[in-house]
């Protein structure tokens, strides 16, 4: 083969790792799932507002937002740099109704970045099990995981470009824990490798021996092997380099639209975003604010939370915006 076809070939493929919009920045595709919870729950449209908006001082990157659980039009992939979705998942999440897994599964050959929030890490195993595991390093998987309601601590965080600016903080969140991780990757609670792919955990808090022994939110449980592992550090958030050379995350907060009024729990995610898109992560993080008043702002119309409820507990920040 000639040495200039040799180049264009060798062009083509880097291209395809880097992709740039026309104006050669990169793009973050970030997708809301459809309404569900009560009122303050699973507020992805208003979320992925909020997210947007603390982006968009950031140079060189584009966000590409959608709602109601899928892009507008698949033309957008074209120059995506990250993929993101933040909704509910199971057996109909995004990812995997309507051929949406093929689609992601050609994006990822291309080494386009992939992330997925609260609800979003969960598929079913026979679905999208082994899919996720290769692109997010993990996913929660009914009956192994749980979702108890709990305060979890994050007294240290690895030095990683997702940490930067982020202190230790606390938040009263439905934490997931006991992810299904690749099988090289452990209990997900120490950096680990698979061949070239890398695994960092990024927030880790052991739970409290009453939130093992539940209710979860559903099921209830408990289940004897969560309860068998207290004292065990668990991972709410993590990343993977993956052998494709595109990057994957995990971030199994978000339930409470409130906590994206924490100064740290916004920081992580937006730092988070930033990195799966291949975007330098400032040396303090993201830097942006939320008042009460935008929190409250493009919520989904749905039933007010019902008060003195373990499963439904809101963080007292949200409940003085509710009440506005």
């Amino acid at each position: 083969m000639k040495p200039l076809h040799l180049l264009a070939l060798f062009l083509a493929a880097a291209a395809s790792l880097q992709a740039v919009t026309p104006d050669g920045k990169k793009k973050l595709v970030l997708i809301a799932g459809k309404p569900s919870h009560p009122a303050g729950m699973h507020e992805f449209r208003a979320g992925t507002i909020l997210l947007e908006k603390c982006l968009k001082s950031v140079p060189n990157l584009v966000v590409d937002r959608h709602e109601m659980g899928w892009v507008s039009d698949e033309k957008t992939f074209a120059d995506a740099d990250a993929v993101v979705i933040y909704a509910d998942g199971g057996g109909k999440h995004p990812a995997v109704v309507d051929g949406h897994l093929e689609t992601l599964r050609g994006l990822v050959a291309k080494g386009v970045g992939f992330g997925c929030m609260h609800y979003g890490v969960e598929v079913v195993a026979g679905q999208a099990g082994k899919e996720f595991q290769e692109w997010l390093g993990g996913h929660y998987e009914n009956a192994y995981s749980c979702n108890p309601i709990w305060d979890a601590n994050y007294t240290q965080l690895p030095q990683h470009p997702i940490t930067n600016g982020v202190q230790p903080f606390t938040t009263k969140d439905e934490w997931y824990i006991h992810m299904r991780f690749r099988p090289a990757f452990g209990h997900g609670d120490k950096p680990a490798t698979d061949g070239a792919a890398k695994f960092v955990p990024i927030l880790v808090a052991p739970p409290s021996d009453a939130t093992r022994d539940g209710p979860y939110v559903a099921p209830k449980g408990p289940y004897p092997h969560i309860q068998a592992e207290k004292g065990t550090p668990e991972t709410m958030m993590w990343t993977v380099e993956r052998t494709d050379g595109g990057r994957g995350f995990g971030f199994t907060g978000g339930h409470f639209h409130a906590n994206w009024g924490n100064d740290n729990v916004r920081k992580a995610v937006l730092n988070a975003l930033l990195w799966v898109t291949k975007v330098d992560v400032p040396e303090k993080g993201v830097e942006s604010k939320v008042t009460e008043e935008e929190l409250a702002q493009n919520l989904d119309p749905k039933p007010a939370p019902k008060p003195k409820s373990a499963a439904l507990e809101t963080p007292r920040v949200f409940e003085r915006v509710a009440a506005r």
